[in-house]
């Protein structure tokens, strides 16, 4: 769940535009900040552990010089927490590429082996983004040998679909290449978002960007064009021509989990309101909470992100809506911390609760979703505290059973609370007197009441049913015995055992 970001302009320094558009899609990642730019022939890198106004200063715009580059905000689903595996990535041939990548590959040991071995490279990290980059100049260099080296464009859109025919996978990607422009690209099911937007340019011609989220183009005075097509690639050269070439056919089927937690309420995603979205999930909550017959006082968000579904719960059921949990904003979210002793000591620091609104009152939380349950756990506990005389709970989502190897990190069973319990044992552990869960059928129709042209979209951290290849039971086992999963796990009750029950593509 990275966020990416890269703008080409025919006459503007670009830093600081980088900058503010990375600042909009801090919520994707908070572990690590990176940015690349392209000037006097040369490429100019920084990239550190941290957010993005503790890593960029105003000093960096003198050195971060150049019209085209590239930002990234990283939140680590593969590899470690080391400052070495921020991105961007770089390889000096062919060409000299920069890469930066939201999403993961699932293929990640078969490709290392063909990196290492047939291509003799040597790879510094543990990051799957890092071998993405080192598939696509492997096949950039099979490009220039068959077709020669007189035109670049044509060397690296070829080596781009020979990328999309190897790598498996969730991965939306832009790059930077020395001598030739920005180039952008999507896996062809369009699992993570990825979008181009222009604006106009001094004179002749337009500047051009791309984001995983389009809030990050607004602020620079971009307007949106269009969500990449999946298995699409978009090249803009240092002239500003836009150059778009499919590289192979895909079928959109986009990560519903982004509708749920990971983007902005602002945002739309392949023709979709997230926020709309999150409407018509409070609206089917809402009827499950009514054929309930429970005597509720008050309808309370967990802040920020179920605020949306809160207000439509307590729209369509007539409970009156209350803010009793106040957010210090100087923390980051639970969700993406790195590990779980952090995130559970964050949640005392994140939420204060206020017992005038809950002392004696029959109070309803609605969250976004419930993966680990560490902070809803918490959260009850407090409320109680606070004095409330019952506690219920409602998640916009339904039960995260499983695995999401597409980019979020959910990479261990043992991490989900869903996983091999039942409701009631659920709502048991949880301490509430009542659980609701969002029915899947009930969230799909949410996010495809937006584009009806979407047939279906990835549910597989709760339908376990996995779209792309390379997703074997091997594979899962290899996740849940990895060593960065092994020290975030240890602590938990019933570590190890061996993976069943998802639905494997062939």
């Amino acid at each position: 769940m990275c966020g990416i970001l890269g703008i080409a302009s025919r006459t503007e320094q670009v830093f600081a535009e980088l900058y503010d558009g990375l600042l909009m899609l801090q919520h994707r990642g908070q572990d690590a900040s990176g940015i690349v730019t392209y000037g006097d022939g040369f490429f100019h890198e920084r990239k550190a552990n941290g957010l993005v106004k503790d890593v960029f200063n105003a000093r960096d715009a003198d050195t971060l010089i150049g019209r085209i580059g590239m930002g990234h905000v990283r939140y680590p689903t593969a590899g470690s927490l080391a400052a070495s595996e921020a991105q961007p990535f770089f390889v000096n041939a062919p060409y000299g590429i920069y890469l930066v990548h939201n999403g993961n590959i699932t293929n990640t040991a078969e490709q290392r082996a063909k990196v290492t071995g047939k291509y003799s490279r040597h790879l510094r990290t543990n990051s799957d983004s890092e071998i993405l980059l080192n598939v696509l100049a492997d096949k950039v260099a099979d490009a220039i040998k068959v077709n020669g080296n007189t035109d670049p464009i044509r060397n690296i859109l070829a080596g781009v679909k020979m990328t999309m025919e190897r790598v498996q996978g969730a991965y939306s990607v832009i790059c930077l290449i020395a001598g030739v422009g920005m180039l952008a690209f999507r896996d062809p099911h369009g699992i993570r978002p990825l979008s181009v937007a222009q604006r106009k340019a001094e004179g002749d011609g337009n500047d051009y960007a791309f984001a995983s989220e389009d809030v990050a183009f607004g602020i620079n005075g971009f307007e949106k064009l269009r969500d990449l097509k999946p298995g699409e690639a978009i090249l803009v050269d240092l002239e500003g021509n836009l150059h778009e070439f499919q590289a192979v056919e895909g079928k959109l089927t986009p990560c519903i989990f982004e509708y749920v937690y990971l983007a902005r309420p602002d945002s739309m995603l392949d023709g979709i309101s997230v926020y709309k979205t999150q409407l018509r999930m409070g609206e089917a909550l809402a009827k499950q909470i009514a054929a309930s017959g429970l005597d509720i006082d008050a309808v309370i968000p967990v802040p920020d992100s179920a605020r949306p579904v809160a207000l439509e719960v307590s729209n369509a059921t007539g409970i009156r809506y209350r803010e009793a949990l106040v957010k210090n904003r100087y923390v980051g979210r639970t969700f993406i911390m790195p590990g779980q002793a952090e995130r559970q000591k964050s949640v005392r620091r994140k939420l204060n609760a206020i017992p005038l609104e809950m002392k004696d009152r029959n109070i309803l939380l609605i969250d976004d979703s419930i993966v680990r349950g560490n902070t809803i756990k918490k959260i009850v506990q407090m409320c109680r505290e606070a004095g409330a005389k019952k506690v219920y709970i409602a998640s916009a989502s339904p039960p995260v059973k499983y695995p999401n190897v597409y980019g979020i990190d959910m990479p261990t069973k043992h991490e989900l609370i869903a996983n091999g319990l039942s409701l009631e044992e659920i709502r048991q552990e949880l301490g509430a007197d009542a659980l609701f869960y969002q029915k899947l059928e009930d969230l799909v129709w949410a996010a495809k009441e937006g584009n009806a042209e979407i047939e279906s979209f990835d549910c597989s951290c709760f339908d376990g049913k996995y779209i792309t290849g390379s997703v074997s039971a091997d594979y899962l086992n290899s996740l849940e015995n990895s060593s960065r999963v092994s020290k975030k796990i240890k602590d938990m009750p019933n570590a190890g055992g061996s993976w069943n029950g998802a639905t494997l593509a062939s």
